[in-house]
C-alpha cells in the first residue's frame, strides 16, 4: 500500500467530513510518523505492515466520527502544538480570540485567571506572549490539568495551574479573568453533531439555556479582580446581547462584544467600575 494510493481512495469514504482529504493526509502522517511534506515528496513509499494497521485503525475511528485532535492527541493553537485528551476541550481557531482582547488590555506584570483551562491552551498562549505576567490556570478536572501541564512542560512556559471548583481554592486576585466555560444549553441538537459528540460533557454543557456558568462568572468574578480589573469570556453566537445585559446589570463598565473571523459575536467583556 502506497501513499499514493491512500490519498486516492480513502478520502472518498469520508462523507461526513468538511475536509476528507486533510483528514486522510494528517491521519496518515501520524502513522507513518512522517510530517506531511514527506507524502508530497515520497508518493511512491510502500507503508510497512505496522504503518498500515496504525493507519487502518485511526480511520476507521475517524470514520465513526472520532476527532482528529484526539486521534492524533494534539491540536494547533496560537502557533503552538498542544497536546490534547478526551478530557480536554479540542483547541478552537475562534477561542484565539479570547486571548488577543486579554493581551490589549494585560498590564505589565499583571496577573491573569484562566478559569476552566483545560488543556491549557488560552493561559498557555497568553505567557508565551507576555512572559512577565503571572498566569494562574484553574480546573476543577485534575486529569485535564495533567494534560495542562505537560504542554506547559513541552513549551518551557511557567504556569501555575491549580485544581479548584472555579473560585472555590483561590485566594489572591487578578488584574484579568479569561474564560471560555460551558456554554452550550442541555438540550442543543450540536450536542449530538460532529467533534463535540466526543467532547466532555462537563466542558460543554451550563444548565438549561447554557447560561450557568456565564452568569456564575460574571457575578463572582467580582471578587477576584484587582481595581480596574477586566473579565473577558467567550460565548455563542447568539449569546452576545445577553452577556452584555448581564455585564450591565452586575454594574461592568467598558462593556463590548468581540466577533471572531466568521463574523460571530463570540468573546464580551467589561470592567469592574469599582475600586
Amino acid at each position: 500500500m502506497r501513499i499514493s494510493s491512500i490519498l486516492k481512495t480513502y478520502p472518498a469514504q469520508l462523507i461526513h467530513s468538511s475536509s476528507p482529504r486533510l483528514d486522510v493526509e494528517i491521519l496518515l502522517s501520524h502513522a507513518i510518523q512522517k510530517d506531511r511534506s514527506f507524502m508530497y515528496a515520497w508518493a511512491e513509499y510502500e507503508l510497512k505492515p505496522v504503518e498500515i494497521i496504525k493507519f487502518e485503525k485511526l480511520f476507521e475511528e475517524r470514520l465513526q466520527g472520532k476527532p482528529i485532535a484526539y486521534l492524533v492527541g494534539k491540536r494547533e493553537f496560537w502557533s503552538m502544538e498542544i497536546l490534547v485528551d478526551e478530557h480536554t476541550l479540542i483547541p478552537r481557531p475562534e477561542t484565539e480570540l479570547l486571548v488577543e482582547v486579554a493581551l490589549n488590555v494585560l498590564p505589565k506584570n499583571g496577573i491573569v485567571f484562566d478559569m476552566g483551562t483545560g488543556s491549557g491552551c488560552i493561559a498557555l498562549a497568553i505567557k508565551k506572549e507576555r512572559p512577565d505576567c503571572q498566569v494562574i490556570g484553574i480546573d476543577k478536572s485534575l486529569n485535564a490539568l495533567n494534560i495542562a501541564r505537560q504542554n506547559a512542560q513541552n513549551l518551557t512556559l511557567k504556569i501555575k495551574w491549580l485544581e479548584s471548583d472555579w473560585f472555590s481554592k483561590v485566594a489572591i486576585k487578578a488584574d484579568i479573568i479569561v474564560s471560555n466555560p460551558p456554554y452550550i444549553a442541555v438540550h442543543d441538537p450540536h450536542l449530538m453533531q460532529g467533534d463535540v459528540r466526543f467532547e466532555p460533557q462537563s466542558a460543554l454543557i451550563s444548565g438549561k439555556d447554557g447560561l450557568d456558568d456565564l452568569f456564575y462568572l460574571i457575578d463572582k468574578s467580582r471578587d477576584f479582580l484587582n481595581p480596574k480589573g477586566w473579565l473577558f469570556l467567550e460565548h455563542g453566537f447568539d449569546q452576545g446581547l445577553t452577556i452584555n445585559s448581564l455585564l450591565k446589570n452586575a454594574c461592568y463598565t467598558n462593556i463590548n462584544t468581540y466577533q471572531d473571523s466568521n463574523g460571530q459575536d463570540r468573546v464580551s467583556g467589561g470592567q469592574i467600575s469599582f475600586v
